[in-house]
């Protein structure tokens, strides 16, 4: 029987939001205060992200260059290195209790990766995994990617599939620590405009299969108990 699940659709957010709303996520199931995993859709203004495996070496450009576009950096706990993240993107954060559902670590990411190749291929791009690296790749260049981390047994973090975002940014940078990657949208390989809703609805039925859960759309003020308020979930 399919896990029940909360689904929380933040749309464009600051970066800094919503790893704050993860942070407290993680801390709420930890406490017995949130009773199931929750999945959060976002879309992020620009920004770039680093995890456990990169710093600022991978930085391609000056912080000068990045700030007078607006784009702010951060380091994070999440595994993996460097990525991009931008209006256009479509970023899944699930915060799931892995020793509830089921699942080691290494293979929630092998089933995350899977929820985005069976998404773009249900476009028709044929996306598959590669020997140089987690995410997902069209041939040589790179779809979407992937990290997380793990606190108390609770993976958050997650995922980032490229639909119709700018991908000159992630020129500035080494994505994922390579300094000979391509990156590539779901826009370019079908040479069309894709539709974000349409992503983000073949992309839950697509982890409903693979991940055996069942979706509960919730409004962010809702998610958390009225003893933490409102604000948290507004944080």
């Amino acid at each position: 029987m399919a896990r029940s699940c909360r689904l929380v659709d933040l749309g464009l957010v600051d970066y800094g939001r919503a790893l704050a709303v993860q942070h407290r996520c993680v801390d709420a199931r930890h406490q017995g205060l949130l009773d199931r995993d929750v999945f959060f859709l976002v879309e992020h203004f620009p920004v770039f992200t680093y995890g456990r495996r990169s710093g600022a070496e991978h930085l391609c450009v000056p912080q000068d260059f990045l700030e007078a576009r607006g784009i702010a950096v951060f380091a994070v706990e999440r595994g993996g290195s460097v990525t991009y993240h931008g209006p256009g993107q479509l970023v899944v954060y699930p915060v799931v209790h892995l020793p509830t559902a089921g699942w080691k670590a290494v293979d929630w990411v092998t089933a995350l990766e899977e929820v985005m190749i069976r998404t773009a291929r249900r476009f028709g791009v044929a996306a598959c995994r590669h020997p140089r690296g987690r995410g997902v790749w069209v041939g040589e260049k790179k779809l979407g990617s992937l990290g997380i981390a793990v606190r108390h047994g609770i993976s958050f973090h997650g995922v980032a599939l490229n639909v119709h975002n700018a991908l000159e940014p992630f020129q500035w940078i080494r994505p994922c620590g390579l300094s000979d990657v391509a990156m590539t949208s779901l826009a370019v390989e079908t040479h069309g405009v894709v539709s974000m809703t349409d992503v983000k609805r073949v992309f839950l039925e697509c982890a409903e299969d693979v991940l055996g859960v069942h979706f509960e759309p919730t409004d962010p003020e809702d998610l958390f108990p009225k003893a933490h308020g409102r604000a948290h979930a507004r944080a």
